[in-house]
Formats: structure tokens, C-alpha cells, sequence
């Protein structure tokens, strides 16, 4: 006996007298197959008393052994005339010395770089051109098209979707096999998604060479090998006598400059030669699936957007849950946070919360960044700083330098807030205060004077033993303290920006009116100066206003 078989580069010939062998990838093994679906220690064979009759045990191979299509699970006996596969390596076993004849479609199809020398190979839009007449009027080509544009409109599965296009492609081009291969992540390479074998035979196995992927993905060409078996190159390629392959196309699947896939046939009867109209039909079926492969690949994004939208609907309850709902309540004096995001979830955050000796802590931060990563980083300061709150001996500026440091050790480069964090004392009426970087809140005074209070250190999070300073405010009667993010300040109408000038002005023009009032009021100048357009920053304000 004798086993004769190809992996597309090279071509296996070997006698197989009585004995014992390994057949594997290992170069030690008696018969060394170096491809890498093949396992190290693939099989073994076992040549028995018999000239007819050989064992085949597969030795727990990575990708598995058959015997004509079925798995083998321990020693199975093996014949003349059967067909053999060592992962994706094709055999057959044969009398030694018989003269192989061509198979049947069912058998291994190689395509090889050395095909494109004698390739028909037409560029996609030359492919797509109107087909002509006879070709265009036959009645099976006109149902075929016509039916299978009616799948771009119907709601079937894609995989179904497939194989009925395949179904209709083989009604009006005689082949014995046909082949759906889709583009793998990043276009690289393909992978087979639905195949179509005539009369339900057994598909086998073909590849495609890298160089003819390429050249269909990336070059956008249609490929026609028109005989393989009356060319002496392609004839003395042992693997393409055992497929006895006469004929093949593959098209890409085309659709708005973007390649999906590619569509494949072939034949081994020599009375279906084809030529250049079956490879412009191939293309104009191709076309078409390729239109409805986008379709799916719409849906299937807006699916995910949703999934997506309503995952951030989800993130902005949460984090708007977090930020403090109702105002404390102190003798004296009126306060009032208010918050508009830009984005379904921010960066900017605020609390306002009572420490157990009964002064009222309250913060406002900007974080870096926007949308999901920047809300999670909020979520995380107001977690850190809420911890702190319940210790007894809570001091400003051990608090910010402890939460500065835990996200310098647990978050990455570039994850820093500004940060204006104060101590009110209602009785003292004084305002401890750290500026870790953030824009400068304004202090009016009831006189109409006018004070920043300005940075006494760096952003948290940024530079690991940073420092800060404390500082100190009074607040007097009918005074009233604005905190705000620079949403405020950086609001745009064109290039112009509303600025600090602006605030200002709208600020102590609305004074003596109610925290929520000035809030109120300066949002609405602030949309009117940039005639409602979309903001692009979070915008956040908090008013502390002493009464009496």
C-alpha cells in the first residue's frame, strides 16, 4: 500500500510496508508532516499481515484524525480507497503503484499562488458590469437575481440567509461545491461560513492561498481558472490530480468599497469549463450577498449602540444618585448645587455633607477626561473623600493628600482632578478652604467688592507627594460664595468664549436674589450667549449664601 497526500505546499508519497509508524509534525516522527494543524505526535499506523489493511489510531491530536469524514476515537481499520485527514492534511491510501485518477468535488481543492499565472483576474468593477446578452436573459438567471434580492428586505437569520444564496447560485452555475468565506477581525485572512454541495455529497476540504486572498480582498479582483488540468505546471502539481479539479472562481463579496468576504465554486466536470460571463454572474450574486451582509452588519451595530445607550442611561441614574439630592439645611444660610452634563455621564461632581462636630464639608471637582472613564473616576473621589467624612478627627488637607495619593497608585497617567474642597463653620462663619487646581471660586462680598480664592496647590491625583495649603475665608452677612467648573467660563458661541467677565457681571447682577435664582438665571444667559448649541463641557455650580 502506499499513502499519497499534499498540504497545498508540498506533496507526501510513502510506501507503507508491515510495520509500526508516527505520523506528525515532530521531525522525528517516521512519516513528519511540518504543517501546523498537524500535532507533534499526530497518529499512529500499524501495517498488519494483510497487504490490504492497515490500523489507524489517532493519538490524541490537537485537531483530530478522520477516516472519509468521520472523527476516530481510538484504532479504527483503514482500506485501499480510503481518504484520511490529519487536521487540515488530506491523504488517501492507494495501491503502491496505482495510477491515481482524479476525484470527485468531494475531495481536497488547492488553490496556489502559482494559479494566478494562469488566472483570468478582473478587477471588481469590471466584474460588476452589466451582464450580456444570452447570459442576462435566461429565465433561471433572472428568478435567481430576483429572489435573491428580495433577501435584502426579508428578517431571516444570517446564517440561513447564506445557504439559501448559495442554493440560488448553484441553480444557474454548475458546480459542484460553493463557498461562503467572511473577512476575519481586522480583514485579515477568512474564515468558511456556509457551504452548498449539489445533491447533499460530502463537502471535503479546500484552501485558498494567502496570495489569492490578498488579491481578492485587497486588490478587489474577480479570479477565473478557466482548466487547471490542461496546463503542464499546474498538471505536475500532484495535489490539484487528486482533487481533479477543472474549474474554480472566486469573486469578492463587493458592496460600497467594502469587501465582506469572498464567494467560491468549482467543478471537476469538464463539460463546465467556465469562462469570463459565469465569473461576472458569481460577481453580481456576490454583490448582492455582500449588500445584505451590511444590512446585517448595520443592525447588528445599532443593536449594540443600544445595548450601549442603555448601558449608559443605566451609568447616568447611578452617578446621578451619588451627587447629593437635597440640600442641607443650615441657620442662616441658603446653598444650592445644580449640575448639566454634556454627555449622558461626566466628570464633574459635588457633594455637600454635615461632619459629626456639625461643620459642613462640600466640594466641587472636574475630572479629566469625558464620557465613561471620566464618570468612573468621579465616582471613585466621591467614594474616597464619603469614607473620610465619619472620621472624627477628619482635617482638609490630610483628606485631599489621602484620596491624592490613592489615585496616583491606582489609576493611570493622565487620571487627575481640579478640586475645590471647603469647611463651612456656621457659627464662626468661616470658610477653611483647599484649591487643589481648580478654577478659582468667587467670594462676592454683600458691599460688591469681589475675591477669588485662588489655587493653594495642585490638581489631586497628578504628581505623588504633591502639597497643599489650607486656606481661610470669612463670609459676612448677604456675602455669597460661587464655585463653579469651567464649563461655566469656557461656554462657546463660535471662537468666543462667555469668560470670567461675563460671569461676573451676571453673578453680582442677580446677588440678591435666592442661590437657586442666580443659578437659574446665569444657565439661562449662559444658553443665550451660545444660542442653545450643544455644551462640550459638563457645567456645575454650587452657591453658599449667608442670609443673616
Amino acid at each position: 500500500m502506499q499513502l499519497i497526500g499534499s498540504d497545498g505546499e508540498r506533496y507526501y508519497s510513502w510506501d507503507l510496508p508491515r510495520g509500526k509508524y508516527i505520523l506528525g509534525r515532530s521531525p522525528d516522527a517516521d512519516f513528519c508532516v511540518p504543517n501546523k494543524t498537524v500535532s507533534r505526535k499526530h497518529a499512529a499506523i500499524e501495517v498488519g499481515e494483510s497487504a490490504e489493511t492497515l490500523y489507524l489510531t489517532d493519538l490524541d491530536s490537537h485537531n483530530g484524525t478522520t477516516v472519509n469524514g468521520e472523527r476516530v476515537a481510538g484504532s479504527v481499520d483503514v482500506k485501499i480507497g480510503d481518504r484520511l485527514a490529519f487536521g487540515q492534511v488530506e491523504f488517501k491510501v492507494v495501491r503502491a503503484g496505482e495510477s491515481v485518477e482524479p476525484e470527485s468535488a468531494s475531495t481536497r481543492s488547492e488553490l496556489t499562488a502559482a494559479d494566478l499565472e494562469k488566472s483570468v483576474v478582473l478587477p471588481i468593477d469590471e466584474a460588476l458590469k452589466p451582464l450580456v446578452a444570452p447570459t442576462a436573459d435566461f429565465p433561471d438567471v433572472i428568478a435567481a437575481l430576483s429572489e435573491m434580492a428580495r433577501m435584502l428586505v426579508l428578517s431571516e437569520p444570517r446564517e440561513v440567509m447564506l445557504h439559501r444564496s448559495l442554493e440560488l447560485v448553484a441553480k444557474v452555475i454548475p458546480a459542484e461545491r460553493l463557498a461562503i468565506l467572511s473577512t476575519a477581525e481586522g480583514g485579515e485572512g477568512v474564515t468558511r461560513v456556509a457551504t452548498f454541495v449539489p445533491g447533499g455529497k460530502d463537502l471535503g476540504s479546500f484552501n485558498l492561498s494567502r496570495t489569492i486572498i490578498n488579491d481578492i480582498l485587497k486588490e478587489k479582483n474577480a479570479i477565473l481558472i478557466e482548466d487547471s488540468q490542461r496546463d503542464s505546471r499546474y498538471a505536475r502539481q500532484e495535489s490539484v490530480i487528486i482533487s481533479g479539479m477543472k474549474s474554480a472562481m472566486a469573486v469578492p463579496l463587493f458592496d460600497y468599497g467594502k469587501v465582506h468576504g469572498i464567494l467560491y465554486a468549482d467543478t471537476t466536470n469538464p463539460l463546465h469549463k467556465y469562462d469570463d460571463e459565469f465569473l461576472r454572474l458569481l460577481a453580481t450574486f456576490g454583490n448582492i450577498i455582500a449588500s445584505r451582509l451590511q444590512n446585517y452588519a448595520l443592525l447588528t451595530e445599532r443593536q449594540e449602540r443600544k445595548v450601549i445607550e442603555a448601558e449608559l442611561e443605566r451609568a447616568a441614574m447611578i452617578q446621578e444618585n451619588l451627587l447629593t439630592r437635597s440640600m442641607p439645611e443650615i441657620p442662616g444660610y441658603q446653598v444650592h448645587a445644580f449640575q448639566e452634563q454634556s454627555r449622558l455621564v461626566g466628570g464633574d461632581l459635588y457633594d455637600l455633607r454635615f461632619l459629626l462636630d456639625g461643620r459642613l464639608v462640600f466640594m466641587v471637582a472636574d475630572v479629566s477626561g469625558k464620557g465613561m472613564g471620566a464618570a468612573l473616576l468621579m465616582s471613585d473621589i466621591l467614594a474616597s473623600f464619603r469614607v473620610l467624612y465619619h472620621r472624627r478627627d477628619f482635617e482638609l488637607l490630610r483628606a485631599v493628600e489621602l484620596v491624592s495619593t490613592e489615585l496616583c497608585e491606582h489609576s493611570s497617567y493622565g487620571d487627575f482632578a481640579t478640586l475645590f474642597i471647603g469647611l463651612l463653620d456656621p457659627e464662626a462663619h468661616t470658610i477653611r478652604y483647599v484649591n487643589a487646581g481648580h478654577t478659582f471660586p468667587l467670594l462676592v462680598q454683600k458691599n460688591g467688592q469681589l475675591r477669588y480664592l485662588e489655587s493653594s496647590g495642585t490638581m489631586i491625583g497628578a504628581f505623588a507627594g504633591s502639597s497643599w495649603e489650607e486656606q481661610q475665608a470669612q463670609i459676612g452677612e448677604g456675602d455669597l460664595l460661587f464655585v463653579f467648573t469651567d464649563g461655566v467660563t469656557e461656554a462657546q458661541r463660535g471662537d468666543e468664549l462667555y469668560a470670567d467677565e461675563r460671569m461676573e457681571r451676571q453673578v453680582v447682577a442677580y446677588c440678591e436674589r435666592s442661590p437657586q435664582e442666580i443659578a437659574g438665571c446665569l444657565m439661562e444667559d449662559i444658553k443665550e450667549f451660545a444660542d442653545d448649541a450643544t455644551g462640550t463641557d459638563d457645567i456645575t455650580m454650587m452657591i453658599i449664601k449667608r442670609v443673616r
